[in-house]
């Protein structure tokens, strides 16, 4: 067997929402972010499937949601992602305190965690989320969205995810698998009953650092958790040996799926957190084209025949825009 190509990061996360307005509302408008998909569930048909990203839809920048309005609120426990985290560039968490001031966002203190600084916020639905200052570098492949927030002060692509395990070794041990380093460890500051935070890092600029720490806390999943973290394996080639790496570690990854955007593998780790693996082809405009992502319901494959039944079953959601003195500003 071949020795997989070490993963770049993050491709995605996926989490779970409950009114979908709400959720848009929030993560174009307050964050910044720009809708680079609105389509469906792809095993749930009668549910929206947002991805927000940035200009471009880079691997490395979606945050996705499914809207389950019927679900019930979660709770962030073990076995789960319990923290995603978002790069900005270096002074700008000013910026984003007065930002969640004026827009009522839950929002912490900062804290310094492996010489950064940390902003931690909850978005609408009470998912934990996390701003860390970075210096961005002139040749970093993100695209900042500038339609509500400047370009000196954007996201710029994730930065974490937290995975909190009962027993965290052989995830560990799998994240090396994975092609990720040990970078470090030190004590957890208030955002989880673990007492140690140990940081991997993988080979990319964007969605790098994977934390993990231990932990029995229970949890449940429902609006304000994180449905799964994919991560990017570029190629078919890279995702299939990633894929047999993973099959011989001993879980048990499904046969790649086609999700149109990128091609996918699913397993759940050791600790219960469910993983992908993303390719980074074709893209979020092989359907569509770059000036125009985000307008309209993309129905792919088999589900475009639905499209009558399956727009009659979805709420009603307007796309927030900024006014032209807004983009002037």
């Amino acid at each position: 067997m071949a020795d997989p190509t070490p993963t770049p990061g993050i491709h995605h996360v996926t989490c779970i929402a409950g009114d979908p307005q709400r959720n848009m509302d929030f993560w174009v408008e307050t964050l910044g972010l720009r809708l680079v998909k609105r389509s469906i569930n792809q095993d749930d048909p009668g549910t929206y499937h947002f991805f927000f990203a940035d200009a471009e839809g880079t691997p490395g920048t979606s945050m996705t949601f499914f809207p389950w309005e019927d679900l019930t609120q979660g709770k962030v426990g073990s076995g789960q992602v319990s923290r995603t985290a978002f790069r900005v560039p270096e002074g700008s968490l000013d910026y984003w305190e007065d930002r969640f001031e004026e827009y009522d966002v839950d929002y912490d203190d900062r804290v310094e965690r492996f010489g950064e600084t940390v902003l931690p916020f909850r978005d609408p639905d009470g998912l934990p989320v996390e701003l860390v200052e970075v210096e961005i570098p002139d040749d970093d492949p993100t695209v900042p969205w500038s339609e509500f927030v400047p370009v000196e002060y954007a996201i710029r692509g994730f930065h974490s995810v937290t995975l909190w395990l009962a027993d965290p070794e052989p995830t560990e041990d799998l994240l090396r698998t994975m092609g990720l380093e040990e970078v470090g460890t030190e004590q957890a500051q208030g955002d989880t009953p673990g007492d140690e935070r140990t940081r991997f890092a993988a080979s990319g600029p964007v969605g790098k650092y994977v934390d993990v720490l231990p932990t029995i806390e229970g949890g449940r999943q429902g609006h304000g958790t994180v449905h799964h973290v994919a991560f990017q394996t570029p190629t078919d080639e890279d995702q299939q040996t990633m894929r047999e790496a993973v099959q011989s570690a001993g879980l048990r990854p499904t046969q790649q799926i086609d999700r149109h955007w990128f091609r996918s593998v699913y397993f759940r780790e050791f600790g219960g957190v469910l993983f992908e693996l993303a390719t980074s082809g074709p893209g979020y405009t092989d359907d569509e084209p770059l000036s125009e992502l985000g307008e309209r319901l993309v129905l792919p494959g088999k589900f475009e025949g639905q499209r009558e039944q399956i727009e009659a079953g979805l709420t009603d959601v307007t796309v927030p825009r900024a006014s032209k003195a807004e983009a002037d500003d």
